[in-house]
């Protein structure tokens, strides 16, 4: 496995996108209070069109040029005659300013960028029933809040990820079990304390505030008022005096884990397994206050000039023994049920918790703040995600 996750640096989310959305009582469906641009989905496909542009995270579209031993896009454009043309993004407001230009037909959106694509109108709905494989995702992927609106799928789910607590099992005794152990009990590790660089992580400190404050009645890390925002950053200006550095990509935080420059912080699976690899004494878990974490979804552009290959490529990405491959490459939980038979880890669906429906119900998955509460709320303004950048810089001095 190559690991080739780029940092996804946060940026400002431009024009305050003023919508109303809500989750259900379970809190984990379709934004039923935004309303998009009225869109429609194509209602069956046409002949390919020769080629696909794509925006995509690193190793997500791999033609065999980094590694010849890692290509899933040469097989594609046999079978369908569409040449993969792809760019590799490095930031989800990246992302959200190339899909803008029209140039690009499908894009692998994460959660704080995908709202804004689909309330812009540069997403387009898509019928799942056009893309066979979808029928074999995960359910927990589908119809997410940051996926779906009203019932509607915009895009096809590619796989998911937690952001877990990780600890060196030598100098952090005993072993933590909750995330005060970076944020009230941080300063038993100053200096030696790490955290993820993206505005998205203040989720992280709201998500240990709505177990730990229950007077600031937080429902969603995702949906701040103006004071639960501010106790928010109020933590995460506290723990920063004991933060050694923020890490944004894999070999930075797994050195640092090695050196002992770093004991404590968030982290993902796939560092972890790699940190512990390289003789790191590490562990990493879920707390008990759950923990944030990130689903992508692979998005059809409502200006795509090549919808049809675009179409064969959602279908493709997440194709069993496609997926699989992705996954192990990439380092994360794949979507399709039956690309675990494929992987050739045997282990590593369970290792990444693949099929436990229950491990990812305790993961609030990344979504975008915008300032009508995404948890249904309707007598405060929550603070969209341009403050978050904002506050963000302040945070780190």
């Amino acid at each position: 496995m190559r690991l080739t996750r780029t940092l996804r640096t946060a940026a400002c989310a431009g024009a305050v996108l003023l919508l109303a959305a809500a989750c259900d009582s379970s809190g984990s469906t379709s934004a039923h209070g935004l309303n998009p641009p009225r869109l429609k989905a194509p209602t069956k496909l046409g002949r390919t069109e020769g080629q696909v542009n794509l925006i995509a995270w690193a190793g997500y579209v791999e033609d065999g040029s980094d590694d010849p031993k890692v290509d899933w896009v040469s097989d594609f454009e046999k079978q369908t005659g569409c040449q993969v043309h792809s760019k590799v993004a490095a930031s989800s407001d990246e992302m959200v300013k190339l899909m803008k230009t029209g140039e690009y037909d499908a894009v692998s959106a994460s959660g704080d960028a995908s709202l804004r694509l689909i309330a812009s109108g540069d997403a387009a709905p898509v019928n799942t029933a056009l893309v066979p494989n979808y029928k074999d995702v995960f359910s927990g992927l589908k119809n997410g809040a940051w996926n779906s609106v009203h019932g509607t799928m915009y895009g096809i789910p590619h796989g998911r990820g937690a952001n877990l607590l990780m600890y060196n099992t030598q100098k952090v005794k005993p072993a933590p079990t909750s995330w005060s152990a970076v944020f009230e009990g941080a300063s038993k590790y100053k200096g030696h304390v790490t955290a993820y660089d993206s505005p998205i992580y203040i989720a992280d400190a709201a998500l240990y505030l709505k177990a730990t404050r229950p007077e600031l009645k937080i429902k969603d890390p995702y949906a701040l008022d103006q004071t639960q925002f501010d106790a928010a950053v109020a933590l995460l200006k506290k723990q920063n005096a004991d933060v050694g550095e923020y890490w944004g990509g894999y070999l930075k935080e797994v050195s640092a884990f090695k050196s002992g420059d770093s004991v404590v912080g968030t982290t993902w699976q796939v560092i972890a397994n790699l940190a512990a690899a390289e003789g790191a004494k590490v562990k990493a878990l879920v707390p008990k206050e759950g923990s944030t974490g990130w689903s992508d979804t692979w998005m059809v552009s409502s200006k795509a000039e090549h919808p049809n290959c675009a179409y064969k490529w959602l279908n493709w990405i997440v194709s069993p023994k496609v997926n699989a491959e992705v996954a192990e490459y990439f380092g994360e939980a794949p979507a399709n049920s039956k690309a675990c038979a494929r992987t050739e880890d045997k282990n590593f669906c369970a290792v990444y918790h693949a099929a436990d429906e229950n491990y990812w119900k305790r993961i609030a998955f990344w979504n975008t703040p915008i300032e009508q509460c995404l948890d249904g709320r309707t007598d405060v303004r929550c603070v969209p995600y341009a403050k978050w950048v904002q506050a963000w810089t302040e945070i780190k001095g």
